[in-house]
């Protein structure tokens, strides 16, 4: 049964979006990119821009549910308040449209994508490249992050249906 599936990689500057069909083992990207804000306007008008371009993103795409990477920051706590911030505002939106919304760890994704929670960056998206049929590795990073967390939210979401875990 073929699902869309959207994924997010929250970040104030940019945040990296991937909508993705998936149907058993085969995947489709279907459309990726950055939500980017400029450093140089208030933090509430680059909040409400992420706002505004993800809701505009679920709104063309339909997605049926969502995966958004978690954060994980070991010491620069001031850096993990913003992306924070807009992960809570890609929540917000998702809630909005009624579009279920499932977090994941960096490791989860990349256990989901490679086999391994401890692969490399290049790794992960060479496999996100193979596994999506793509000619190249999807830029920028963070369009390729949030690929990964929507594959990983299929699978998730595959096992959890046929009752595996």
């Amino acid at each position: 049964m073929k699902k869309r599936i959207l994924g997010f990689d929250p970040g104030l500057a940019n945040t990296g979006w991937g909508i993705i069909d998936a149907d058993a083992s085969r995947f489709k990207a279907i459309a990726y990119g950055t939500i980017s804000t400029p450093a140089d306007i208030p933090i509430g008008e680059r909040l409400d821009m992420i706002f505004k371009k993800s809701s505009d993103i679920v709104k063309k795409f339909e997605p049926e549910l969502a995966g958004i990477e978690s954060l994980y920051f070991t010491k620069n706590v001031t850096s993990a308040i913003p992306v924070a911030q807009a992960k809570g505002i890609l929540l917000l939106s998702l809630f909005h449209s009624g579009i279920e919304a499932e977090e994941y760890t960096p490791q989860q994704i990349k256990q989901a994508i490679t086999g391994s929670g401890r692969a490399e960056k290049n790794q992960v998206q060479e496999m996100i490249r193979i596994l999506l049929g793509l000619k190249d590795v999807p830029k920028p990073d963070h369009a390729a992050d949030a690929l990964g967390a929507a594959v990983c939210c299929y699978n998730s979401n595959l096992i959890t249906a046929r009752g595996v875990i």
